[in-house]
């Protein structure tokens, strides 16, 4: 008997129906398709607080009261505790169950009842006190069970990777909120400048009309031009508003909370000279979506195993030790003491093809999970090949608008002069001024958009999880 259940003990440690998961390989190229220019460089990238290569420290400061506050962020973590639960669920597996029980029964049989007493002078109350253990543990001969425990701990590995992947989205969204309201203040700016121009250029025709050196069309025309320049202002403002309010929500703090914080002007965030960017095979292993892609399709894939072993014999093994008595008193004794222990096992014959066809739908969940991560993987490539093309090109936008609102200021100043001197017509003064307003309002926008896509480029990398690699180890 002790040999049969050595034996049986070492097959079942060795044996594991189901297929043992291979991690997929996936091409990536050798490099990314965009040339890397505009202070791209490759190497290996430093992402793991790739925000403090703005140097803006009030963003730096948000971005550590988000770790914090922010609710999704809560909300993930709560859901590793749970993946972390369901794992010592499954592991409890691995070990025998252990019941204590016990019974206090009093009865009375008499010579009236369905099973009459054979003395019927014997009409007395009877007391029946019972102690036990049981014991069942499940012999995992066809690693039924061990495959639930890697299913388990799959689950709790891409929970993880989850909370690193809105660590990612958060870090950015919150990024490019900052930089979206430095960049509305600043056009904010520029109108409330080009409105103090236009007020001057009004009041310069409005002297001509009184000198009688101008009709009342260019007083009209200087009117129009300098409501429509305000009337941008309130825009401004209201799309200002929503920004720090959206940033005071992914902190996790009432909308009202930043505004004494934010509302001062400061200005847009510089980006470095340089960034360094890893090549496609790195991002793989950086990016926590795709990470947790793969967990999904390894979890899923030991299910295949869980299913499979339901074809076979279920083993147990079972014992139990108990004491049974009419007096309470009696119980603690080796004449009232009964056991037993033995071997057990469960084989379903028919089923009516329920478990192939679970072992089919598995099998079809893995096939999805594996084209899913497949999928991740190539919107990743092209998340990072438009971000680095948007980077690389708005940087190309941005120093030609700069170079053009320097002409076009220059433009304004000589057809006020020329104007005031009687040698142009008003005509000539609207259009620089329209232009130049376009103009600078177009830079500020461009200047945010490169910082707001260097943004997106740390985001497709991947970037800003690492920072809490030790929280999560700790176990929160």
């Amino acid at each position: 008997m002790r040999k049969w259940s050595l034996a049986l003990l070492v097959f079942a440690a060795g044996c594991k129906v189901g297929p043992d998961y291979v991690r997929p390989d996936v091409a990536t190229p050798d490099a990314w398709h965009q040339e890397l220019n505009g202070g791209l460089l490759q190497g290996t990238a430093s992402l793991a607080r790739w925000w403090t290569v703005l140097n803006d420290p009030v963003l730096e400061g948000l971005v550590a009261r988000a770790s914090t506050g922010n609710l999704d962020l809560q909300i993930t973590l709560a859901r590793i505790r749970e993946a972390r639960a369901g794992l010592r669920i499954a592991g409890g597996e691995l070990f025998p169950d252990l019941d204590a029980t016990g019974t206090a029964e009093r009865f009375r049989v008499t010579e009236e009842g369905p099973f009459p007493t054979p003395d019927p002078e014997r009409n007395d109350d009877t007391s029946i006190f019972e102690v036990g253990i049981d014991a069942v543990w499940e012999v995992d001969v066809w690693g039924r069970v061990r495959r639930s425990v890697e299913a388990a701990e799959r689950d709790y590995r891409a929970a993880i990777e989850d909370q690193r992947d809105v660590r990612v989205t958060l870090y950015a969204e919150l990024a490019r909120n900052y930089v979206n309201l430095r960049t509305l203040q600043e056009r904010l700016s520029i109108a409330q400048s080009n409105v103090a121009t236009q007020q001057g250029s009004l009041d310069l025709t409005q002297s001509r009309l009184d000198m009688g050196l101008a009709p009342e069309l260019h007083v009209r025309q200087a009117e129009s031009n300098l409501a429509t320049t305000q009337s941008t202002i309130p825009a401004f403002e209201q799309a200002i508003a929503t920004s720090i309010n959206r940033i005071a929500i992914l902190l996790g703090e009432h909308p009202h909370r930043l505004n004494e914080e934010l509302s001062p002007q400061a200005q847009i965030p510089m980006p470095p000279e340089k960034v360094v960017v890893g090549i496609p095979s790195n991002f793989v292993r950086q990016r926590p979506d795709i990470r947790a892609a793969e967990r999904r399709l390894a979890a899923q894939t030991a299910r295949i195993g869980v299913a499979t072993a339901d074809l076979y014999p279920q083993f147990s093994l079972f014992g139990s030790i108990g004491w049974s008595a009419e007096e309470i008193g009696d119980l603690i004794g080796s004449s009232s003491r009964v056991w037993s222990i033995g071997p057990s096992f469960r084989w379903n014959l028919f089923d009516g093809g329920r478990v192939r066809g679970n072992i089919q739908v598995q099998d079809a969940r893995t096939e999805q999970l594996l084209k899913v991560y497949e999928k991740t993987v190539l919107l990743g490539l092209e998340e990072v090949e438009n971000a680095l093309v948007g980077y690389v090109k708005e940087q190309h936008r941005r120093d030609t608008l700069a170079r053009a609102v320097a002409a076009s200021k220059r433009a304004a100043e000589l057809a006020r002069e020329a104007y005031a001197a009687g040698l142009t017509d008003f005509q000539n003064v609207l259009d620089a001024e329209r232009s130049m307003l376009d103009l600078e309002d177009s830079l500020a926008e461009s200047r945010g958009r490169v910082v707001t896509n260097l943004v997106a480029l740390y985001k497709a990398l991947g970037g800003g999880w690492q920072e809490a690699e030790g929280e999560l180890n700790n176990g929160n």
